[in-house]
């Protein structure tokens, strides 16, 4: 198998109008998982599943590292439900509780993907922006069927209702119609970004796009770009953005490739493009320098 070597940050808000932050997320290169989730229920209730949810799948993820990807990702999020679940029914002021999440873990050159709600997963490379996950909800369904536009949706007063969550109810690892996991191809010269709705409520997936081909290197400054263009446009929610850039993804304008030692250091080995172009012009105008000397003394003589 291929090992991708990942440069891997996040960046997360309160945004403009909400007081406190139900936005938690997780990140952990060496085991090539990354985890947005968006706390349901207000205040602490909200803040306090994000967190539980948060717990509970990296232990599950550093517990069945032997299974198959797919199976730890159905049992991850599933624990994260039930643990949700079950200390709501202990705090009277924490009932209703719940959260959406996103996992992807990635091993090679594929992804695995978990999802439950309205958080979402951007693959971008190549001049091109893909959203992979569906919106399990009454606008996103809309819009992946065609009967709203992107921009449309985003305004939609109906934007932040969903019909699947993490922890309103008991579940279990195979229900149907509980967790999406599916798998797609991440190559080396791709990005990912996995965020909540407060940031793709605000940004269309060609801004979302533009912002992470300014990428020169470092993810979590291009995750902090992409949050704060969010809350330009209004910061109405919490927003969270983490961003991964495979180890040989460019932005548009970059004059770097990447290759990564560790997740803490970066190796840049920058392009000598430039040098080279600036010996050729200055041997080109010494050629034409000389040809115009041979002509002039041409013709005096």
């Amino acid at each position: 198998m291929t090992e991708l070597v990942l440069d891997c940050g996040a960046a997360t808000d309160t945004g403009q109008v909400r007081d406190h932050n139900e936005d938690r997320y997780w990140i952990d290169p060496e085991r090539g998982a990354f985890l947005v989730v968006d706390g349901v229920g207000g205040a602490a209730a909200g803040e306090r599943a994000a967190e539980l949810a948060v717990t509970a799948i990296r232990e599950q993820i550093a517990e069945a590292a032997a299974a198959p990807t797919g199976d730890r990702v159905r049992v991850a999020i599933a624990a994260a439900n039930n643990r949700i679940y079950a200390e709501a029914q202990e705090h009277a002021e924490l009932t209703g509780m719940a959260c959406v999440l996103t996992l992807a873990l990635v091993e090679g050159e594929h992804v695995t993907v978990g999802h439950v709600g309205d958080s979402r997963l951007y693959l971008i490379g190549a001049g091109a922006i893909r959203k992979v996950t569906n919106d399990h909800s009454p606008v996103g369904e809309s819009e992946d069927a065609g009967e709203l536009s992107e921009e449309e949706a985003m305004i939609h007063p109906r934007r932040n209702e969903v019909f699947r969550d993490v922890g309103s109810c008991p579940r279990s690892a195979g229900e149907k119609d509980f967790v999406e996991v599916f798998q797609c191809a991440f190559p080396g010269e791709a990005a990912m970004l996995l965020c909540s709705d407060g940031l793709s409520d605000h940004l269309t997936s060609r801004r979302i796009r533009d912002i992470a081909e300014r990428y020169e290197g470092n993810a979590a400054q291009t995750a902090r770009h992409l949050v704060d263009a969010a809350n330009q446009e209004g910061g109405r929610d919490n927003i969270t953005a983490v961003f991964v850039a495979g180890p040989v993804f460019r932005g548009r304008s970059s004059t770097t490739r990447l290759r990564l030692g560790s997740a803490q250091g970066v190796t840049r080995i920058r392009a000598r493009h430039g040098l080279w172009r600036g010996r050729l012009a200055f041997l080109s105008y010494g050629m034409l320098l000389g040809v115009l000397l041979w002509a002039l003394l041409r013709i005096r003589g």
